[in-house]
């Protein structure tokens, strides 16, 4: 049972890492990853509805009607997308103002509606906690990833501020280097995303 637990959370970081694994929640991934604050700070805020949706989803299993099961899932992760902009704009306002319509648009996000119908309906809750913290953990993963590879080549330094955490480390390249403008831009997203996906396909045959 504990090792069966231990698969379900490390799944998420590796074999089905969204979005290199799964190719899931691309929107979010391209668009809030022009620093490594907006990312980190997009994929915390996923995993808390990720976590708290598959944990309710699974525990209301045989409560929701399966006629209206899904219109009773995106009830629940509403519910918990509400949850979590409330406190971003008590807590972390400057956060929720960069990554803006993007938080509630978890609502829709593929991921959070995807593991509470093919995973939380169908496991305990231990399992589906398990399930939603580790995906969560690895689409944060993801998102700081290539938001600090754009950040880095796109100005040279990484400056932000995630959940009280502040950190500045400037110049990371030197005084010479000419920063890659288009990483912090539209084609550098993708350019960037391209990137790790060829480095991660790599990786996986080795």
């Amino acid at each position: 049972m504990a090792k069966s637990i231990a698969q379900e959370f490390t799944k998420g970081l590796w074999a089905e890492i969204p979005p290199f694994r799964l190719v899931l929640g691309l929107c979010p991934t391209l668009a809030v990853t022009k620093t490594v604050q907006d990312g980190i700070g997009m994929g915390i805020a996923t995993t808390f509805v990720l976590l708290c949706s598959n944990i309710l989803v699974s525990a209301l299993k045989k409560v929701i009607p399966s006629k209206v099961r899904i219109a009773g899932y995106i009830i629940i992760i509403a519910t918990f997308v509400t949850v979590i902009e409330m406190m971003m704009k008590a807590y972390t306002y400057e956060l929720f103002q960069s990554l803006g319509i993007f938080i509630p648009l978890i609502v829709v996000n593929c991921i959070v509606l995807g593991r509470a119908e093919a995973f939380a309906s169908k496991n305990g809750v231990v399992a589906s906690a398990a399930d939603g913290l580790g995906i969560g953990l690895g689409f944060t993963m993801s998102l700081g990833a290539l938001g600090a590879v754009r950040e880095i080549l796109g100005t040279g330094a990484l400056k932000g501020d995630v959940f009280g955490f502040v950190y500045n480390i400037p110049g990371i390249f030197g005084d010479a280097f000419q920063p890659f403008g288009f990483m912090v831009e539209a084609p550098g997203a993708f350019m960037g995303l391209g990137l790790m996906l060829c480095m991660l396909n790599l990786i996986g045959k080795k």
